[in-house]
């Protein structure tokens, strides 16, 4: 495989801050390169500067003369009043002959990714559907390699599902920042890790996520033992050094020197060792002991006339977590908000325990106000507060939480995303709850902190209801999973792994039964019957024997051309586009023309 891009020894510093420095990496033609690390590791900043986006403190870039890269960062921004194809029509124009050729490239990929409506304006795109679009931008342009920051946090399960695919038979190369460990299982073929603990600020394995995972662990068991073994060697110099001058003559001064370089590595060692910090996280509970703490009965809910759900019956006890899945817009939120009170159901009923304390996370960072100080979001009243009947003072609380006490004065709006997740979580810590609801709680977290999140929910004695895209979470935490189709129906299943089964399995079904409504079939009867057949000439009747064959070959001719046209080699040259988009139209005229065709000769026969 051919080197696309490559860097050597990066740095790069914010504010006083260094983000990393020494990064050296490169990502060959073919290669899907999963990218992780701690929050605050420069991740997204690694990212830009590969992209050619910013500019490093040290180092150099080198990339293919011909590359062309794209890039997808984690907000999605469009014109005021673009149209879906209209934003994907402007990122080809330039390399177009003309802005037919330019809707027709954009029609095709629009399609590829799923949009049926070419015409919607994108401020109207759910935050999964804008970064479809923001996909679909960056795809129409041919690109050789493909950055994505954090694509999955706006997607919902099935369109998580429909990028692993896409990037599974991706032309192109791909490195993606993402902490989705389904999804790197599924689409990384190298995962890499920026982070402090390795001597090189990296630590790379081809192969899966889980193959990462094993190779991490050798690593750092073999790291820890180093450091043990060094220890022992600076102790005897230590010794050494410390019987006096008249020991050390000048014949010992290179002992010296080694013993010098040696404490140097251990300190290095040990710095690299430490544990990598992940946020404190503890729920508190009330400790009741009610059995139920929500009844949902019969429970409907509509938003004008689109039915969200009918006929919901749901149950939560102390140790449930129940799953709520679901495309986007299904009405998960609007469910939540039912089970709370804030929205009443227009059918059923809800029996709450007396003096039921319900605690939200939401997914909105809106929430929180930009303009005001960590110090403020974290603690508004004093720099002491109470948690768990104890007083605890401000900087540890922030220390707990992994901010520094040189943040506390940093506004909210100036944080990263993860560091505003973990402020929400902080806040939602310090309010004992019997039932947890937690939309999204882990869009920005790291992965070390997603595993500490997890590891307290599993300890937390009241119910749980959790919206995530976190497969991997869902799977260990959920006791049940509720998913809603979007079309007012619900389905009840053991476990997230049985409810992708079942989708699987009807994806299929589904994809049979329209393979079999766009096959037009003769029956035997209809071909051979006397009855049928004598209004049809000789020649008819010979046309209507070869007719399905044609369709069947012409429609086959059309997919061949399509897959053709998709190919990147004809996708940037604007000839063999034109040329390609010429020969499909006439195939495609050719189906239309033998279906007509059929259904003129079927007519005569009756």
């Amino acid at each position: 495989m051919s080197m696309l891009l490559s860097c050597q020894s990066l740095s790069k510093t914010f504010g006083s801050r260094p983000l990393f420095s020494d990064v050296s990496m490169g990502v060959a033609q073919g290669e899907r390169v999963g990218m992780i690390g701690p929050n605050g590791s420069g991740k997204s900043t690694l990212l830009k500067l590969l992209a050619g986006l910013e500019s490093a403190d040290t180092g150099g870039l080198t990339q293919r003369r011909d590359l062309h890269v794209g890039y997808v960062p984690q907000a999605d921004t469009f014109p005021e009043g673009a149209t879906v194809s209209s934003v994907v029509t402007a990122a080809v124009l330039p390399s177009c002959h003309d802005e037919h050729e330019a809707e027709v490239r954009a029609s095709v990929v629009l399609s590829r990714v799923g949009f049926t409506r070419f015409d919607q304006p994108a401020v109207e795109l759910s935050g999964g559907w804008r970064k479809r679009l923001s996909i679909a931008r960056e795809m129409a342009r041919g690109p050789d390699l493909l950055f994505l920051d954090e694509p999955t946090n706006h997607l919902d399960l099935e369109g998580i599902l429909w990028l692993e695919g896409l990037l599974r038979d991706a032309p192109f190369a791909v490195i993606c920042v993402t902490h989705d460990r389904y999804f790197l299982e599924a689409t990384a073929t190298r995962v890499l890790e920026l982070s402090s603990a390795y001597p090189q600020g990296t630590f790379t394995v081809e192969g899966r996520y889980s193959e990462f995972l094993r190779r991490r662990g050798e690593f750092l068991e073999a790291q820890a033992r180093e450091e043990q073994a060094l220890a022992g060697k600076v102790r005897q110099d230590l010794l050494w050094l410390g019987r006096g001058a008249q020991a050390r003559r000048t014949k010992a001064k290179g002992r010296i020197e080694d013993a010098g370089e040696r404490m140097a590595e251990l300190k290095d060692l040990r710095q690299r060792n430490a544990p990598n910090k992940a946020a404190g996280i503890d729920f508190t509970s009330t400790g009741r002991q009610t059995r139920n703490l929500l009844v949902a009965k019969g429970i409907a809910k509509s938003l004008g006339d689109k039915p969200l759900f009918s006929g919901l019956d749901l149950t939560l006890s102390p140790g449930s977590c129940v799953g709520l899945l679901g495309p986007n817009g299904s009405g998960k939120t609007t469910l939540i908000r039912v089970l709370t009170g804030e929205l009443e159901p227009d059918a059923g009923s809800i029996k709450r325990a007396d003096g039921l304390r319900v605690v939200t996370f939401t997914q909105h960072r809106e929430a929180l106000d930009p303009r005001m100080s960590l110090r403020e979001a974290l603690c508004p009243i004093s720099d002491r507060l109470f948690y768990r009947g104890g007083e605890m003072h401000i900087n540890t609380w922030a220390n707990r939480f992994l901010f520094t006490t040189e943040q506390l004065s940093v506004s909210v709006g100036d944080l990263s995303g993860g560091e505003q997740a973990r402020i929400l979580i902080a806040q939602l810590m310090l309010q004992p709850a019997d039932l947890l609801i937690l939309d999204e709680p882990t869009n920005d977290l790291d992965i070390p902190s997603l595993e500490i999140l997890e590891e307290s929910l599993s300890d937390f004695p009241g119910a749980i209801l959790l919206v995530t895209h976190d497969r991997f979470m869902l799977d260990r935490l959920s006791t049940q999973v509720l998913y809603l189709d979007g079309r007012g129906g619900t389905a009840e299943y053991p476990n997230y792994s049985q409810w992708e089964s079942t989708r699987a399995r009807r994806e299929a079904e589904t994809q049979k039964a329209e393979t079999a409504r766009a096959t037009p079939t003769v029956t035997a009867e209809s071909a051979a019957s006397p009855a049928k057949s004598k209004r049809l000439s000789y020649n008819e009747q010979r046309e209507w024997g070869k007719i399905e064959a044609q369709i069947m070959a012409a429609e086959e001719e059309v997919k061949r051309l399509e897959v053709k046209m998709n190919d990147p080699a004809v996708l940037g040259d604007r000839k063999k586009l034109e040329e390609s988009c010429r020969v499909l139209d006439v195939a495609h005229a050719k189906v239309k023309q033998l279906y007509d065709r059929w259904a003129e000769l079927e007519a005569k026969q009756k």
